[in-house]
């Protein structure tokens, strides 16, 4: 247990609250890359030459493949489904379907990532040096548009995963205080 202080409230962070927390995190991490790419990024590129647009993206795919990215996009589904199972081994009846529901949401991110996004960066790849092609035009056209829709997609359900969980954290947080009033602890 977390010691916890909140307006004159002082009481115990449960393991199951700080699970919850750094899942609300790590969630809300990955929600923000996607939005990122979503609003900036590829509007940004949308701009660009073919050739700017995939070689950036080439170059995006390797460098994104790096521990801390790997830590927080496997992490999110690993602290979710932790919180599942606290939730159940603590009672937290409350909180339990709004959990339960943002991790059915990130694995639909997983999916739509290991199903649609990972395939696309892979051709993308595939395709080799763009300097080099014949027809980058094509090139661009067979990726850019099918990964900005899977990745609105992705941002859509990253993002109520977190807000799935930002509801958990505000009933669990409510029955803490609740059980420190009938208990005295306040």
């Amino acid at each position: 247990m977390f010691r916890l202080t909140v307006r004159g409230f002082t009481g115990r962070m449960t393991s199951r609250d700080a699970v919850l927390v750094a899942a609300t995190v790590a969630v809300g991490l990955m929600a923000g890359l996607f939005f990122a790419f979503s609003t900036a990024v590829m509007p940004g590129l949308a701009k660009a030459a073919d050739r700017t647009l995939v070689d950036a993206m080439q170059r995006i795919n390797v460098a994104i493949q790096n521990g801390w990215f790997l830590l927080v996009f496997g992490g999110s589904l690993l602290l979710c489904a932790a919180a599942v199972a606290l939730c159940l081994r603590d009672g937290g009846r409350g909180p339990l379907p709004w959990v339960i529901a943002a991790t059915v949401l990130y694995l639909a991110v997983l999916a739509v990532t290991f199903g649609v996004s990972i395939p696309l960066n892979d051709r993308l790849d595939a395709a080799g040096d763009p300097g080099a092609l014949a027809d980058v035009a094509a090139v661009r056209e067979r990726f850019e548009a099918a990964w900005v829709r899977w990745n609105l997609v992705r941002t859509l359900l990253c993002t109520g995963a977190l807000g799935c969980l930002g509801r958990a954290l505000v009933l669990s947080g409510r029955a803490a205080a609740e059980a420190a009033i009938r208990t005295g602890h306040m």
